[in-house]
């Protein structure tokens, strides 16, 4: 291998690709991220390669066109009944995409260069999602196209590819009316280049199970597919400090199949509390010769679904304390970014959150590895529609064709993250009713179960009454239910599994840090400000309050755990305001779009960190105009009883009790009289004995800005973030939870300005611009990294308030 050869392999960067990735020179994997070309048009010619790009965007990929805005009602209007949530008269929807201008084909162009370039290498091209119907081009020739926006998919181009430099050519659209909320658009996933070795493990083709697992010993087998003649196979694992527990050579190949059985001494399994990975790693020969190296983590993990006990992890009987999550990331869009999914999952860590369903699309390879990592269980899904449609230019139309394929993709490219313990065909289907879906559930299950012995298969089932008399739930692995909590009981009876899980649960929908009088519960509750009450008392027309599903999760050992929708406000579906302009954003979030909590989130993590203490007022203490009025005082604690007192005066002791599910669940005073000054609380463990206080004061005028990173230090690599939240405070430090002004943004040094969320579901000002206001005290601004290292300097600015300034670094 020349010099040149050798500083080429040497500097391309290898990367993870799903869990497979390389370490050796054998392979070589190249990201397409930079360098990019975009235009939205309809340039029939733009796959051509000497057409003309460059008067084009410059844009790096991932990439959404589409989160840049502007905002506009006109984008997603639709007359329409929504039948998911019980409408049936048509009526006018706004914002049920996000009114961002997702709609439209566009092209992206790549010029890149293989130096040296050998023929007779096999080079794949993998696209881990492009939203949508993409049709791609190598060097002026289709290679070939897909359907699905959120699938992963790969073709082989050796006989395409050239050495010198090749053009790579993208076409995207996104019809209108092909989601229920807002898809993203363009090449929002990453692109690669996989060069390797004719005699070569073929792409995903490495299945890692743990069949058995004891204190002493873990067998772990291994599946490996491979191309090229007289090969064998050696396979390495190495625990997570690096060091080998164990090998084995493979001479002996079934069709295209090497299997192995490794033996691990002393296991260490895995599990959300100590989330501990293996690695393997596959070397292919040709006598001496390495072929080709892969390196696949993976978990040693036990999991079972069984009768009347529910379902258990390495034995242990446990149950999904999970959150729903849709692919966008606020104001990011749908670009994937690793640095911004870790914050969504650090969040929900310190909730107590242990398990995430992806809702209703396939999550990011990077999703996956942070789960593995950090230790979350995931429900990975497939689809939101199948034959039957929701939406007119929905997954319904590549159903017959590309189901199969989707499904084999997801597994193969997925199956070795120990965090996915179930697989998903589908979400609230309409092929629910009628014999044909009865059949269409059994198909996709067997599929999952074919590619895929070891996990089980459910779906999100909303018509309860109709699975339980047609077959469709008895079918199924995994009975999932979405809300209708009213028929847990009588499903549990009719179903055969002996167990039911919460699939979708609560919809409860509120904005953070508002509050409405008079407080009581209210389905479908509007208000002129299109805002919902943080009271945690309002829901949907379909769904109920958290308490409803704490007390089946709590009550009912057959009911095997639940998946909150959700944990994140997420952009479309303005539920209940999808009638009121300009509602662009979701309400159900556990915290709102900008990953700030709501109260909600206190409510969850009082029940699921069991670890930590939780103690939190609300509403806010300031209510000029209230004075003398009542202003109910909720407490959301892990605490079994604490007593309230206003400006030093006590307002009682309350004790959780089982009189209403709420009082189960919350302390709460409902007849407190508003006055400004002080609201205390002290919290009593079980004995009675005073363990914790908190107290929340009435703040002045808005005086100052205060800035507060999640993290001070970030990685220069072009990619990597710090969400910094900014608020406002009085002279004497209390935040001014009322707080709406308007502030700048500046930043210098070796970082950019990326984007700012107030989240405000009614709020119009772009995320890209330096500019935005409070909502209710607070928004968060997003510092991204560059690629040098050095200073970071982020001044925020408003008027009449004592400006914020905060440094930042960045290291290799």
């Amino acid at each position: 291998m020349n010099h040149i050869m050798k500083q080429f392999f040497k500097t391309l960067f290898i990367f993870l690709i799903g869990t497979q990735f390389s370490f050796s020179q054998v392979r070589v994997v190249k990201e397409l991220d930079t360098d990019w070309k975009f235009q939205k048009n309809k340039n029939e010619q733009a796959f051509q390669i000497n057409f003309d790009d460059s008067k084009w965007e410059n844009v790096s990929v991932p990439h959404d066109w589409a989160i840049y805005g502007p905002f506009d009602k006109e984008v997603d209007k639709q007359t329409v009944a929504i039948v998911q949530n019980g409408e049936e008269v048509a009526s006018e929807k706004t914002g049920r995409t996000g009114s961002l201008p997702h709609i439209g084909t566009a092209w992206y162009r790549n010029k890149f260069t293989l130096p040296q370039f050998e023929k007779g290498k096999k080079v794949i091209l993998l696209f881990e999602g492009a939203m949508s119907e993409p049709q791609i081009y190598l060097n002026g020739k289709k290679v070939g196209e897909w359907a699905y926006g959120y699938s992963y998919f790969y073709f082989d181009v050796s006989d395409l590819i050239k050495e010198g430099e090749n053009t790579l050519a993208v076409k995207v659209s996104n019809p209108a009316f092909a989601s229920r909320w807002y898809p993203g658009a363009g090449l929002y996933r990453k692109v690669s280049l996989i060069v390797k070795n004719k005699e070569s493990i073929n792409q995903w083709g490495t299945f890692i199970t743990t069949p058995f697992i004891s204190r002493e010993v873990a067998k772990v087998n291994v599946k490996t597919k491979s191309s090229g003649e007289n090969v064998q196979l050696i396979t390495t694992i190495y625990n997570a400090e690096g060091k080998e527990v164990a090998t084995e050579k493979a001479t002996e190949v079934f069709g295209n199949e090497f299997e192995q059985n490794l033996k691990v001494s002393n296991p260490i399994v895995w599990s959300p509390e100590n989330p501990y990975l293996y690695t393997a790693k596959s070397q292919l020969f040709v006598g001496e010769a390495l072929k080709d190296e892969v390196s696949t983590r993976f978990g040693i993990r036990d999991i079972k679904y069984e009768p009347n006990k529910g379902f258990s992890l390495n034995g242990e009987v446990r149950k999904f304390k999970g959150v729903c999550l849709h692919h966008d990331l606020g104001p990011l869009g749908t670009a994937v970014n690793k640095s911004a999914l870790r914050r969504q999952l650090t969040i929900l860590k310190d909730m107590g959150c242990n398990a995430i369903r992806s809702s209703h699309n396939m999550p990011s390879f990077e999703q996956l590895e942070l789960c593995d990592e950090m230790g979350f269980m995931f429900l990975a899904e497939s689809f939101d529609e199948w034959a039957k449609p929701k939406v007119e230019n929905g997954y319904n139309r590549f159903f017959e064709e590309y189901a199969e394929k989707d499904v084999v993709n997801l597994v193969h490219a997925t199956r070795n993250h120990p965090s996915i313990v179930m697989w998903s065909s589908g979400n609230e289907v309409p092929d629910q009713w009628g014999e044909e879906g009865v059949k269409r559930a059994k198909w996709l299950q067997d599929i999952f179960h074919r590619e895929d012995p070891t996990r089980p298969v459910t779906v999100g089932m909303d018509q309860v009454k109709a699975v339980m008399e047609s077959g469709f739930g008895a079918l199924l692995d995994v009975p999932g239910l979405n809300y209708r909590v009213h028929l847990y009981e009588e499903a549990n009876k009719k179903f055969p599994q002996g167990f039911i899980l919460g699939s979708e649960t609560a919809s409860t929908v509120s904005s953070r840090g508002i509050y409405k009088f008079p407080v009581q519960q209210a389905s479908m509750k509007q208000y002129d400000d299109f805002q919902s009450s943080s009271y945690d008392l309002e829901y949907c027309s379909w769904s109920n309050l958290p308490d409803d599903d704490f007390v089946l999760q709590d009550d009912k050992p057959w009911v095997i755990g639940e998946f909150v929708w959700t944990g994140f406000d997420y952009l479309g579906e303005p539920t209940p305001y999808d009638e009121s302009w300009p509602s662009r954003s979701s309400y159900f979030g556990i915290s709102d779009l900008a990953g700030l909590p709501k109260d909600r989130f206190y409510l969850y993590r009082s029940r699921w960190n069991t670890k930590d203490e939780t103690l939190h007022i609300l509403p806010h203490w300031n209510w000029k105009g209230r004075e003398g009025e009542t202003t109910p005082v909720f407490v959301y604690t892990n605490y079994d009883s604490a007593e309230l007192f206003v400006n030093g005066k006590s307002m009682g002791i309350q004790k959780k009790n089982s009189s209403t599910p709420q009082n189960r669940y919350r302390l709460m005073w409902m007849d407190v009289t508003y006055e400004p000054g002080t609201l205390k609380v002290i919290a009593f463990d079980k004995e009675g004995k005073q363990v914790a206080e908190k107290e929340i004061r009435t703040a002045g005028k808005p005086y100052k800005i205060v800035l507060s990173p999640d993290k001070k230090i970030i990685k220069a690599d072009g990619k990597d973030l710090s969400y910094v939240e900014v608020s406002v405070v009085d002279k004497n430090g209390i935040l001014c939870p009322t707080a709406t002004n308007q502030l700048k943004f500046r930043v210098k040094g070796n970082g950019t300005y990326r984007a700012a969320c107030n989240g405000d579901a009614t709020s119009l000002e772009l995320f890209h611009l330096p500019t935005m206001k409070l909502f209710s005290g607070k928004l968060v601004v997003l510092i991204q990294s560059t690629n040098t290292a050095g200073n970071i300097e982020l001044s925020v600015t408003g008027k009449g308030l004592k400006r914020g300034d905060l440094n930042l670094s960045s290291s290799n």
